[in-house]
């Protein structure tokens, strides 16, 4: 902690603000450390893999927090468009660094584009009256084109190292991206308990919600923010390519099994969190690309999810009493 704690005083002012974060890491790595002298699990030897498992956990509760809407509103592919806007936001703050030298961290400015680029597709929807999704699409390929534009510049080395925003590393973690994505978790999280209701009512019924009194727009507008900060966040360990699987593929499960829209909720952060931890742990012992072996954990569990909820459907036909036909004669008989 100690060691944290020193390079915190030596940063600059975004580090200054973060110290309460890096301060609560710090005790994060403790116990992870404690816990793996408990159970000899080596992975938990390092401190990258203690933020990348913290990382993960957030994740595992952001993304089918905002896919459950989205889910159920038909928009399950924004996160796709959003991920490869942010790509071209992680490529103009690279940009920035390598040419003016700024010191500007990519995840931030790939905050910054990605809110732009949801509230972009928003504006296309409503100026055009064209579907949400050819908006998603006009703004997905202008985003990655931007990205792919400035990293065939290479300023500076820029397609350095460019895989790991792609793919996603859990090595590159570093406590600067970890703090920032808890600072986005918090928001994410607030937002959506401080606006569940009226999200919901504008999910299922727009109309009757802008009947009440409801401002749709902005609801809608606030939806698309959160999904754009879930990317983001998302994006340090399943990269651009593989971060809408966490907002689909979870919610997708759980709606094989769950009853209703508050435990379809539940179900899916719990089999996110599956997939993060199950994903992550094989990941690092089989030296796999973190994301793509979580979005096939995930996969996995859809699979065995639909042979759940098909067996529970069969149950309850077995068990739900068939009415027999009515006979006339019976029903004479009765009447006699």
């Amino acid at each position: 902690m100690s060691v944290v704690l020193s390079a915190v005083l030596q940063a600059g002012p975004l580090d200054a603000l973060l110290a309460p974060l890096y301060w609560f890491l710090a005790i994060w790595s403790d116990l992870l450390f404690l816990a793996g002298d408990v159970t000899g699990l080596e992975f938990l030897e390092y401190r990258f893999m203690h933020r990348a498992i913290l990382v993960g956990l957030c994740i595992g509760v952001m993304a089918p927090l905002i896919g459950t809407f989205l889910v159920h509103r038909q928009l399950a592919l924004i996160g796709d468009a959003l991920a490869h806007t942010a790509f071209a936001g992680v490529a103009i703050g690279l940009f920035l660094n390598g040419v003016l030298n700024l010191g500007v961290s990519p995840y931030l400015s790939a905050v910054v584009v990605a809110v732009i680029a949801a509230l972009l597709i928003e504006l296309i929807s409503e100026a055009t009256d064209a579907y949400n999704d050819v908006s998603m699409a006009i703004v997905l390929s202008t985003g990655f084109a931007l990205g792919t534009v400035l990293i065939s510049l290479n300023a500076g080395g820029l397609a350095v190292g460019i895989n790991q925003y792609l793919f996603g590393n859990l090595s590159t973690v570093s406590a600067e991206n970890a703090a920032i994505l808890l600072v986005l978790f918090a928001i994410i999280v607030g937002t959506i308990a401080l606006t569940r209701n009226q999200l919901l009512y504008v999910t299922f019924d727009e109309t009757a919600a802008a009947v009440s009194g409801i401002s749709v727009t902005w609801y809608n507008r606030v939806m698309v923010m959160l999904t754009a900060l879930v990317v983001v966040g998302a994006m340090q360990i399943m990269g651009v390519i593989l971060v809408a699987a966490m907002l689909v593929v979870p919610v997708a499960a759980a709606a094989q099994m769950a009853r209703s829209f508050s435990e379809s909720l539940l179900v899916s952060v719990v089999l996110a969190e599956l997939a993060v931890l199950l994903g992550i742990g094989v990941s690092y012992y089989g030296e796999a690309t973190a994301g793509g072996v979580i979005v096939l954990v995930a996969v996995a569990i859809y699979v065995v999810s639909v042979v759940v909820g098909k067996l529970q459907a069969r149950v309850r036909e077995d068990v739900t009493p068939e009415l027999g036909s009515i006979d006339a004669s019976d029903a004479n008989a009765s009447s006699d």
